[in-house]
């Protein structure tokens, strides 16, 4: 059954908290983070990306970025902006975006859930973003972002979670990027024991979003077994810090997709070629097409928009990867038609995610690209299926909003 213990968080005092909590450090580069940390010395970027705060020239992976990071966290306690709780603790973690709510508990997954795929994945990781976080979380001795997890069948937690909520007032309260973050503090072992019983009644967890952190943090955890040849499981790197969600509060957005040649084609060859997979009609030029069902895209090339419809045959409905609009795009007219065979490594495609509007698409095609793809979202059913299955989702899959902030919870390894 899935462990999920509680922690001492090294953690924002009530006034800092606003001022501390940032995105999460891979949904922006390096410029865009010196930006947003201007007039804010307390900002978690200087330790999620602390590269802003070396020279300009500095290489993103230099052992300097990652010995600034953990000196950038030492500060947040030794000047008294963040301290460590007393006792290990719960943390329910409310956000409300555009009047829809989701309520997570922040707490520390097991590293051996992971390795039994009791926490399962979706998603495949590349070895050079694991050792970049190997490396920040190794020197920083925490693990600073938290993974995003969910979980089925969890109404009992969720009851746990609502008495704690009537009853107790917030610790943290504001609002971050038209986001409104709450958090409450557990702090009675009673009550952080029966959730984590709660917990041991669950078959599995998933992972939403963080997988090369996840897989990052346990590497970490295992190589700090190996240090410790004469470690009995209770130590904290044992476990690395996520926050647990139940699966019916969550909502995946579309992540739609930009190519940036017509590899040799005119518009006119392009439609021809995808009649074969698809049937088209274009719809009207004022506003971008959104799919409002599966199986269905649009595409936007020279200034208009089209419905794209997979035909029959088209795909195999039983099997969950090849039924995904991601894998019927991709195997039926980005691949063959645009030559894009591999979505991971190929520079002619570029991903945006559905939090920044289609016009967005429109914006880029006209610019930097030449034709863009709205995309319906993939399902979490379909993300729970293929992770049951042990299969895995193409690339850029799925877009989850809003981001888990960094810098409220730390969980310290030792």
């Amino acid at each position: 059954m899935a462990c999920f213990k509680p922690f001492r968080a090294i953690r924002p005092n009530k006034e800092f908290a606003d001022k501390v909590a940032a995105l999460p450090y891979d949904v922006m580069n390096s410029a865009e983070a010196a930006e947003m940390v201007k007039g804010n010395p307390y900002s978690f970027l200087h330790v999620d990306k602390a590269e802003i705060d070396l020279p300009a020239d500095t290489y993103l992976y230099d052992p300097a970025v990652y010995a600034k990071a953990a000196e950038n966290l030492g500060r947040l306690v030794t000047d008294g902006i963040c301290k460590k709780d007393d006792t290990p603790c719960f943390f329910i973690y409310r956000q409300i975006m555009n009047g829809r709510n989701q309520t997570g508990l922040v707490g520390c997954a097991s590293i051996d859930d992971y390795i039994n795929n009791k926490i399962k994945k979706h998603e495949l990781t590349r070895a050079d973003k694991e050792q970049d976080r190997i490396n920040h979380v190794d020197t920083c001795n925490a693990n600073t972002g938290p993974i995003f997890l969910t979980y089925k069948n969890g109404d009992a937690i969720k009851e746990i979670i609502g008495k704690w909520q009537e009853s107790h007032q917030p610790e943290y309260d504001f609002v971050s990027d038209g986001v409104q973050q709450t958090v409450w503090v557990i702090d009675d072992s009673e009550i952080t024991l029966a959730i984590a019983d709660e917990f041991d009644k669950i078959d599995s967890l998933y992972i939403a979003d963080g997988h090369h952190r996840c897989a990052s943090a346990v590497k970490v955890g295992l190589k700090r077994r190996e240090e410790n040849p004469n470690y009995t499981g209770e130590e904290e790197f044992n476990r690395f810090l996520a926050v647990s969600f139940p699966c019916d509060e969550l909502e995946i957005m579309d992540y739609n997709r930009l190519i940036r040649d017509l590899n040799g084609y005119t518009r006119n060859q392009i439609l021809t070629l995808i009649s074969e997979k698809f049937t088209f009609e274009a719809v009207g030029d004022s506003e971008p097409y959104k799919p409002t069902q599966k199986h269905t895209f649009g595409m936007y090339v020279e200034g208009r928009w089209y419905k794209l419809t997979a035909k029959e045959g088209t795909f195999d409905p039983n099997d969950p990867v090849s039924q995904l609009d991601v894998s019927i795009l991709q195997n039926n007219l980005i691949s063959p038609v645009f030559g894009i065979n591999d979505p991971r490594t190929d520079k002619r495609i570029d991903f945006v995610g559905g939090i920044r509007g289609l016009k967005e698409l429109e914006t880029r095609a006209d610019k930097d690209m030449k034709l863009a793809f709205s995309m319906y979202p993939t399902t979490l059913d379909d993300l729970i299926a293929i992770a049951d299955a042990g299969l895995i989702m193409p690339p850029k899959s799925t877009w989850f909003e809003p981001k888990l902030l960094s810098g409220l919870f730390i969980h310290e390894l030792s």
